[in-house]
Formats: structure tokens, sequence, C-alpha cells
């Protein structure tokens, strides 16, 4: 029971502050927009993401969740040849949608 509780410590302080998705060179050109900044663009195409919500038991902090998720969006959109994300849905169990967008 006790190296339950040390393991399980462990991966929630691992958990907490570990960033698994790193933005790549394309992504590194696309920037996250609301639904309202992009009513000017050209709509590429659409991206869903999806990371871990959880390790083992452990929830993984919304922050972190949003951001990984972001990442990967952006990662996306740079291979698709937009310049821009938006959010067109909330995270639902580690997973959510976004926009691609060309804008000037």
């Amino acid at each position: 029971m006790k190296q339950f509780l040390i393991l399980t410590s462990l991966l929630a302080s691992f958990a907490g502050c570990s960033n698994w998705v790193q933005v790549t060179d394309a992504g590194q050109n696309v920037r996250v927009a609301t639904a309202s900044e992009v009513a000017n663009c050209r709509r590429i195409g659409r991206t869903n993401t999806k990371t871990l919500s959880k390790v083992v038991v452990v929830e993984r902090g919304a922050q972190r969740l949003q951001q990984e998720l972001q990442s990967l969006a952006r990662n996306e959109a740079g291979d698709m040849g937009g310049n821009v994300v938006a959010p067109e849905s909330t995270i639902d169990k580690g997973q959510q949608t976004f926009g691609v967008y060309s804008c000037p």
C-alpha cells in the first residue's frame, strides 16, 4: 500500500509538470484565435486534437491540457498551410476540435 501511494504521488507530480507536446517549426507560425477573429479569414479545414486527460487515475490540469491541445492544433494547421486555429468545441475527455484558417 505504501508503494502504491508513493507511485501515485510521483505520477501526480509528473503529470502536473510535464508537457508532452512541443510546437513544431510549422506550428510556430500559427496562432490561436477566437471565432470572431477569423470571420474574414479563409477556412482551410478542421483538426481534431486529442491528448491524455488523466495519467493513471490522476486528472491532468485544465490549463496544461488546453495548452497541449492548442499546440497539437497549431502543428496540424501549419502542416495544412494555415496560420490560425480557432476552437470549435469544448474539451471533452482530452479531445477538442479546431477550425484551421488562412488569415491575412
